[in-house]
């Protein structure tokens, strides 16, 4: 059984999918490192100084003076300006992959045009016969021309 799973682990699939999981991981931090930290500062800057992280809407009765106070007092609140980080992480990291794969199909070579038929069939025998015949070897039939 050990051996069918190291036979399973070491195929190339897998292992692929893996190193992707794993790139993939460390990919998401530095876009949310990218997005939290360079894109939304100036974005806030032209909306007035709004530190999206710290929008929210706190459903008790009192008001708090930023995100971390709701949560230290226990307060029930939607975190929309959190939701709007994840949202642009998420775009962001799919026009990446978008751009990745636009280019990698660049590098993929076409498939090559099927082949032009030499043969048909009889309609007699249905044996293959090539397409210039005019009698078919096997059952002698004249054929009609195309």
């Amino acid at each position: 059984m050990f051996k069918e799973f190291k036979e399973f682990a070491m195929r190339g699939n897998v292992l692929d999918m893996a190193i992707g999981v794993i790139i993939g991981a460390a990919f998401g931090k530095i876009v949310t490192s990218f997005v939290n930290d360079i894109l939304m500062p100036p974005f806030g800057l032209l909306l007035g100084k709004v530190d999206f992280s710290n929008l929210f809407v706190s459903l008790s009765d009192q008001s708090y003076p930023n995100l971390s106070a709701a949560k230290a007092a226990g307060a029930a609140t939607l975190n929309y300006g959190l939701f709007l980080n994840t949202v642009l992480d998420f775009l962001i990291v799919a026009f990446a992959i978008f751009l990745l794969i636009k280019q990698v199909n660049r590098f993929i070579k076409p498939p090559a045009p099927a082949p032009a038929p030499t043969t048909k069939e009889c309609p007699f025998c249905i044996a293959s016969i090539p397409l210039k015949a005019t009698r078919c070897p096997h059952c002698t039939s004249e054929l009609r021309a195309a």
